[in-house]
């Protein structure tokens, strides 16, 4: 029995709700997002809008990268068991696909728990990506491609190892916590035996219809966040988002990998936030150091949210309005050769740290068709001057190869595990 009992129709006020948030992530909805289908039975009350929103399992790149942000985030990596290798991944892959599929469609899975019993599939997506040790456990080193290089080491970085990388990574998003729980405990479940979970942070964002009409999130600082994503109408979003069809389109990225066609690279980044320091700032010294307003988000060069940064606007005291040191300057792509990303992030509370300040900040995850193209450079370049360093700290770290999207009769990595 299904647990979905989805609206005929999503009105006005749901296609309000998918889009709240958007700009955090992508801006818009893409093919991924699938409507409410069907009307509730037995004469039970139809979900609202929020619960009976579908996003589709299968699709030419997995879902979770450009679906509107949602309201609950898990995100969790797994190690490959003792003696586990490149058979007992494909079970694992092929389990975990039958399981996303079902819940991101309403359904229970084997052996459901009943968590999420009464609820629609609230936006439920689940996304599976490889870590550089994963090739080497399962003898696919030669498969491995070469934008799985490590990172290099960052002056902000305080990373903890038993939080950083892992063998595989799967990254879960909903607008409701119990079904976004539902999720991360049945994949847990499936693992059992094959892999152990390496770490795991949970997140949380705006939830829909917080706000009287569609606005970009706002992190934990205040700020609004993720302003200048690329997004899906940009006519380069996917030479910079996902990683080409054909070695013949992918020239001058290394090593191409017919199995990561139409996939992605996740940088995932556990961004400790110093609140305590920043909110000792003074407004006009928050706004210069982000260089945008802090009330809309629009450049302190002025406009509005969408207005583009004026980098030569000299002010009255004969200085750049928007400092030399400003993350939005500093970030900007113009400033980095076009290097782009598509910034997706879930903030995060884990309670107070041992010294009384929040232990807060941003689970920042990161979309690019090459890490060493998009965040690299960027995050060199804010390294050696962010007036934003200072208040933060990078506390762990992975990068993970996300597959393309399975085709009906697949399941996720099959390309990879199976050639």
């Amino acid at each position: 029995m299904s647990r979905r009992r989805l609206l005929g129709t999503v009105g006005a006020a749901g296609a309000t709700g998918l889009l709240i948030g958007a700009a955090g992530g992508a801006g818009f909805a893409s093919s991924e997002d699938g409507g409410g289908a069907g009307a509730g039975s037995g004469g039970s009350p139809a979900l609202a809008s929020v619960g009976s929103t579908e996003v589709m399992f299968h699709g030419k790149h997995q879902a979770g990268i450009t679906t509107p942000l949602q309201a609950r985030g898990h995100l969790v990596a797994f190690d490959l068991a003792p003696g586990a290798g490149r058979k007992e991944a494909a079970a694992l892959l092929r389990r975990w696909s039958a399981t996303a599929k079902a819940l991101m469609a309403g359904k229970p899975s084997t052996g459901d728990t009943g968590i999420a019993l009464d609820a629609g599939p609230s936006s439920l997506t689940v996304t599976f990506g490889f870590g550089r040790t994963f090739f080497d456990r399962t003898g696919l080193t030669a498969r491995r491609p070469g934008q799985l290089d490590p990172l290099p080491a960052f002056s902000s970085d305080a990373l903890d190892p038993k939080r950083s990388e892992g063998d595989l990574w799967v990254q879960i998003g909903a607008d409701d916590a119990l079904v976004a729980f539902h999720a991360l405990r049945a994949l847990q479940k499936d693992a059992d035996g094959a892999a152990r979970v390496r770490w795991q942070m949970n997140g949380f964002n705006r939830s829909a219809g917080a706000t009287a009409r569609p606005m970009t999130a706002r992190n934990l600082m205040g700020q609004v966040d993720g302003t200048n994503n690329p997004k899906p109408a940009d006519t380069d979003f996917d030479r910079r988002i996902f990683v080409p069809q054909s070695a013949q389109d992918a020239q001058g990225s290394q090593g191409f990998q017919e199995w990561m066609a139409g996939g992605s690279y996740a940088v995932v980044r556990r961004i400790r936030m110093l609140l305590d320091d920043w909110e000792k700032l003074s407004l006009d010294k928050q706004e210069k150091v982000i260089g945008r307003r802090k009330a809309d988000g629009a450049p302190l060069t002025g406009g509005s949210e969408t207005t583009p940064l004026d980098l030569n606007k000299i002010g009255p005291d004969g200085r750049t309005v928007i400092p030399d040191n400003a993350h939005s300057r500093i970030s900007a792509p113009e400033q980095n050769g076009g290097a782009a990303m598509l910034r997706r992030p879930f903030s995060f509370h884990d309670g107070i740290a041992a010294d009384g300040t929040p232990d807060a900040g941003l689970l920042f995850v990161c979309w690019q068709a090459d890490p060493l193209r998009g965040f690299v450079p960027v995050q060199r370049k804010l390294d050696r001057g962010d007036a934003l360093s200072p208040f933060v700290r990078h506390e762990a770290s992975g990068l993970f190869a996300v597959p393309g999207g399975a085709a009906e009769g697949e399941y996720v990595g099959q390309r990879l595990l199976e050639s």
